[in-house]
């Protein structure tokens, strides 16, 4: 399998005075096109950092970074976001819903980014709807919704353009088994489609969903776990 994302001697940090403090260290990661990875490490190894770089939501760091054979580390940030938009869906631990739109609303958003007409930004979300099993939600706003119910929201609106690569930050963090079960159940059956899954998560039971762990430890590569 080709490697969706590459990275050589990835770093980040923080100046703090005259001296800097590292986040990640000297990481070198490869994932290939269709894999399930899970980032597991302590509180404090990087975890999300990195997840956040790999998912160009973070444009400081040093290295190198191949994304879909584009070097990351020598494009402009407009043709970061450009690539973001086009294929990358991101999960998020606390959902990060719009309070003020409804279900529909929320999932519509990514398509306002693109040059998608109406009637085709329409059939896209019905699709999802569909496909989530969320079509009674559609016209309820995130607050009269339980947090299982927003986290799947939160899935189907990070899949809608169809992504080559979801990443996910602790997506069951806020939810309880059954819920948390139904995400990953979830999450397997789009990498049985082809999709790419990174996840970063503490738990085992949801590690087990993928199919290799990239340990993480003071913000090294922790070479012994892995």
């Amino acid at each position: 399998m080709s490697s969706i994302i590459r990275t050589r001697r990835l770093e980040k940090a923080y100046a703090s005075g005259p001296t800097k403090t590292y986040v990640l260290r000297q990481i070198d990661v490869d994932i290939a096109a269709g894999e399930f990875v899970t980032i597991m490490g302590p509180s404090g190894a990087g975890k999300s950092t990195l997840l956040h770089i790999l998912g160009l939501l973070d444009g400081q760091w040093d290295g190198e970074y191949e994304l879909l054979g584009q070097p990351i580390h020598s494009l402009k940030p407009k043709l970061r976001s450009a690539l973001h938009k086009e294929h990358m869906g991101f999960v998020f631990q606390a959902y990060h819903l719009l309070d003020d739109l409804t279900v529909y609303e929320n999932l519509e958003v990514p398509l306002s980014y693109r040059k998608i007409k109406r009637s085709e930004r329409q059939s896209l979300v019905a699709d999802v709807l569909d496909r989530f099993h969320i079509v009674g939600k559609k016209d309820l706003f995130p607050n009269q919704l339980s947090g299982g119910q927003q986290q799947l929201v939160g899935v189907a609106r990070a899949v809608i353009m169809n992504p080559k690569v979801i990443f996910a930050d602790e997506p069951t963090g806020n939810l309880h088994s059954a819920q948390a079960q139904e995400i990953m159940e979830l999450f397997k059956k789009l990498n049985g489609e082809g999709t790419t899954i990174v996840q970063v998560t503490h738990s085992a039971d949801n590690a087990a969903y993928g199919d290799r762990i990239i340990h993480l430890k003071d913000g090294w590569l922790d070479t012994e776990a892995n």
